[in-house]
């Protein structure tokens, strides 16, 4: 551990390790095998780069990193570059004469660490050259996309189980930030890593707050969000991920986001090449920039600062969901996860599991994935308290999250739900034919439709019973019961009503309902909420004049510096070590080195430009 140390000191600049990583970091420099679960900003790149180090330097071999991410790969390269690491990476955004430059280092073995893509890995090529190189360790990073259960699902990574078979004396350590009961049995039996030791850390990011709102004008509402709690009284706002499904939202919504004032960029796969490159870009490398995308957009993003993602759409699962929250608030400091749900969402992602051409195996398991997450968007309970449940771990109510700072009333719903589930039934029973819950809401209110009439269904009993609650009150209660599984969705009935295995028991009055009562409405655009985050100000919370005034020194320094070596601000240096080195402004070479996140290889690098630029202030 002494010179596990040491490394994190003197090449990251950090002064003790968090939670298991050392445990970990042990374990595989001693040449052990082993699974990390570990959430997104926990230090997972840590747990294989250090024993990558520490193994290179004491002769066994170069640490082989396999990533399926070109971004990721891209920033830590650059970021172990800046600290001092001999690192390179294998991918297709190489030319072929870089290509054999890297593979002549590795060779050569003057790399310390090697990043590369499951695609190169497995070609025949490669493999023959790994047998002519000496390595220290493989590191498997995004693990969960061995699963065929997994939100992520990549086929390259099953034959990665060919790296034990061909060199079965080289660690190997697989990470993933998420991951169920069943994708972690997966995992291991895919990588045949039945002998390795897990690590599950808690997968809770207490500093991200989550909350799900009742869609009613989606768009305005995530203006409405940003503006109170991502907007500055300069007009500056914060970087932030905003995920919509279908590529004609995403356009929509970045240009909407740009009329209202907003830098807002627009990702997806349709697009472009160059511009996307561009938009990804400039999202990386520039303060303050919101990427509207699909879920194309983000995994390997290695952004510390993103203060939101947004949701307008409905993700696929509690896996998917918490991946890409986890996009939040990397660099530890207060984040919103914000998402914007409509029974229309339900629907959508039904039929696009119905409609796939996945066997019904994979369909089950999907279906049961997104009732999870629905279970999630209707509790009445603390949000947090019911995604750590679904990664098999306890908590307790965490006093951050909508549901816990705003409790939502609840009431006895089983009156109501005995109307539409009886509405269901009668519906279906007058006319054979089942329906929607559009349909439902308006024979339940009574409005004799042309579509109405032709049915007979203003002829049923349940016509009318319900005229004292509005169109939005009948659709949250049909989304709950849903989400209960009181009515489950038909297999490509575009979006028709079933009565659920449950629903007998309500209707015959042995079982009662609670419900969540509606929220009030948000407020106005660009009312600040009286519990916002602040996160415009977290970096310079407490600072003096002096200490604000040597911020904005260093922030213009590392942004000049950034800009000549080509790569993103935080890779000088993150932001928390910036604050820190306003505050503390330190005098000397000796007193930076004690500052958090400044390494030999920084201080060597950045030093004398750091003290010139607060001596200028």
């Amino acid at each position: 551990m002494s010179r596990a140390l040491a490394i994190l000191k003197d090449v990251f600049g950090y002064h003790a390790f968090r939670g298991r990583q050392a445990e970990i970091i042990d374990h595989v420099a001693e040449g052990g095998d082993c699974l990390v679960l570990m959430p997104t900003g926990g230090g997972k790149s840590l747990c294989y780069q250090i024993p990558a180090l520490l193994r290179q330097r004491a002769g066994h071999g170069t640490g082989i990193v396999v990533s399926p991410l070109i971004a990721l790969m891209q920033d830590q390269v650059a970021a172990l570059s800046e600290a001092g690491v001999r690192a390179a990476v294998l991918n297709s955004t190489l030319s072929g004469a870089e290509a054999s430059a890297v593979e002549r280092d590795l060779l050569a073995g003057r790399l310390e660490i090697l990043y590369v893509a499951p695609e190169r890995l497995m070609t025949p090529r490669f493999q023959d050259l790994l047998e002519r190189t000496r390595i220290g360790v493989f590191a498997i990073d995004e693990a969960h996309c061995v699963s065929q259960w997994g939100h992520d699902f990549r086929p390259e990574y099953i034959q990665l189980s060919v790296l034990h078979e061909r060199f079965p004396q080289v660690p190997r350590i697989a990470l993933t930030a998420t991951a169920d009961s069943v994708t972690r049995e997966e995992i291991v039996e895919r990588l045949a890593l039945q002998d390795a030791r897990v690590f599950i850390s808690s997968f809770d990011r207490p500093n991200i707050r989550y909350r799900i709102v009742e869609k009613d004008n989606a768009r305005q509402q995530l203006l409405t969000f940003i503006k109170a709690e991502h907007l500055a009284a300069d007009g500056t706002h914060d970087s932030g991920i905003v995920y919509c499904l279908s590529r004609k939202k995403v356009e929509d919504t970045a240009s909407y986001l740009s009329s209202q004032g907003l830098n807002a960029l627009a990702y997806h796969a349709g697009m472009d090449a160059g511009v996307r490159q561009h938009h990804q870009a400039r999202f990386r490398e520039e303060e303050g920039v919101i990427m509207v995308a699909t879920i194309a957009f983000g995994m390997g993003i290695d952004k510390p600062d993103v203060r939101f993602v947004a949701h307008l759409d409905l993700p696929k699962s509690m896996e998917g969901y918490y991946q890409e929250t986890g996009r939040a608030g990397r660099d530890g400091l207060p984040a919103n996860a914000w998402m914007a749900y409509g029974l229309g969402d339900v629907v959508q992602q039904k039929r696009m599991i119905d409609e796939s051409e996945a066997d019904d195996a994979h369909k089950r398991v999907s279906s049961a994935k997104l009732d999870a997450l629905l279970g999630l968007c209707e509790t009445a309970g603390c949000r947090r308290v019911r995604i750590l449940a679904y990664f098999d771990e306890a908590s307790e109510p965490c006093g951050n999250c909508d549901t816990c700072l705003e409790p939502p009333a609840t009431w006895d719903g089983t009156r109501e739900a005995q109307m539409a589930l009886s509405c269901v039934y009668r519906t279906a029973q007058a006319s054979r034919v089942h329906f929607g819950a559009t349909h439902m809401v308006d024979v339940l209110r009574g409005n004799a439709s042309e579509k109405i009439r032709q049915w007979g269904h203003d002829k049923v009993s349940t016509f009318g019973i319900g005229a004292d609650r509005s169109v939005s009150e009948w659709h949250a209660i049909f989304r709950q019961l849903i989400a209960h599984g009181l009515l489950v969705i038909d297999h490509g009935g575009h979006g028709a009503l079933l009565l659920g295995e449950s629903a007998r028991a309500v209707l015959k009055g042995e079982t009662q309902i609670t419900l969540r009562r509606q929220a009030s409405k948000p407020a106005k655009s660009g009312e600040r909420t009286a519990r916002g985050t602040g996160t415009r100000t977290d970096h310079t919370a407490g600072m003096d004049e002096d200490a604000l005034a040597n911020w904005e020194a260093l922030r213009k320094w590392r942004t000049e510096t950034a800009r000549e070596h080509g790569v993103p601000a935080y890779v000088i240096f993150h932001d928390a070590t910036l604050a820190e080195l306003a505050r503390s402004a330190p005098d000397s070479l000796t007193a930076m080195a004690e500052v958090p996140g400044i390494g030999a290889a920084k201080l060597e690098r950045y030093g004398d430009a750091i003290l010139e630029a607060l001596a200028s202030v």
